[in-house]
């Protein structure tokens, strides 16, 4: 949750204007700024799940108005200004401390955009640094949710179908994903004949199983931080966290479609 703040809270966005960058397409080159000056083609690569059209019109062009330097320390700024003023001042020592224990047991191979980030200094900020710890795990387990849809074999406009139903956010992602109606649809006839989705597009009780299982794969690949720290400090850190949580949903910078 502390992640997913980033990409809806003004004060971030209005970080990326102020650099000349375009609100809606800024996303793309902040979430890309650590692989440093990142093509569409990488991008593409790994969002995996955006219309390469969308990426095109935000990359390289980015690169010409700013850099990757200035737009990671724009999305701390505008992070920490979000943060503070959802949460204040909370005492996040604790969870900061696990947080980082957790990011210790996470390995890079295969994961290229966790080890983008990996690859950055540790915000000094506390409240900031377990941002960060968020983001990390988060990208961790992106990675591994790539090669889980690549492996049951789910393009990724078939996992943009598939993710808005499982997760009734299917209106949100076809607004954000870039995919024409043309290409949604053809992605839906697709699962339809593959029998996991019926004829009106809902899931068969097979579809609704494979997406549980790719689900459940990706959760498995993304264990190791937690399997590093045990399940008591896993326990504690989900414990102290979830006031957190709370107070951003209930503030409502998150939209209703993206709300846990």
């Amino acid at each position: 949750m502390l992640h997913v703040v980033g990409y809806f809270a003004p004060e971030v966005s209005q970080e990326y204007v102020d650099l000349g960058l375009h609100r809606s397409l800024s996303y793309f080159p902040a979430r890309a700024a650590a692989f440093g000056e990142a093509g569409p083609g990488l991008t593409v690569a790994t969002f995996y799940v955006f219309a390469p059209w969308l990426v095109d019109a935000a990359l390289p062009a980015a690169w010409r108005t700013t850099t990757p330097t200035a737009l990671v320390e724009a999305r701390r700024r505008g992070m920490a200004t979000a943060l503070r003023g959802l949460l204040g001042e909370p005492d996040v020592a604790e969870a900061l401390e696990i947080a980082r224990e957790v990011c210790e047991g996470l390995t890079p191979q295969g994961r290229p955009l966790y080890a983008a980030h990996a690859g950055l200094d540790w915000p000094e900020d506390d409240l900031l640094a377990l941002w960060h710890a968020a983001t990390l795990v988060r990208e961790h387990r992106g990675d591994g949710h790539v090669a889980v849809l690549q492996t049951s074999g789910v393009d990724p406009v078939e996992a943009t179908v598939l993710g808005g139903l499982f997760s009734g956010t299917t209106s949100f992602l076809r607004k954000t994903r870039g995919w024409t109606d043309e290409e949604y649809d053809a992605a839906t006839g697709r699962l339809v004949q593959r029998g996991w989705l019926d004829a009106d597009g809902a899931f068969t009780d097979l579809g609704r199983d494979e997406r549980r299982r790719i689900e459940d794969q990706t959760d498995r690949l993304a264990l190791e931080g937690w399997a590093h720290v045990g399940s008591e400090r896993t326990a504690r850190l989900h414990e102290l966290v979830t006031p957190l949580r709370e107070r951003i949903t209930e503030a409502g910078t998150l939209p209703r479609s993206v709300r846990p």
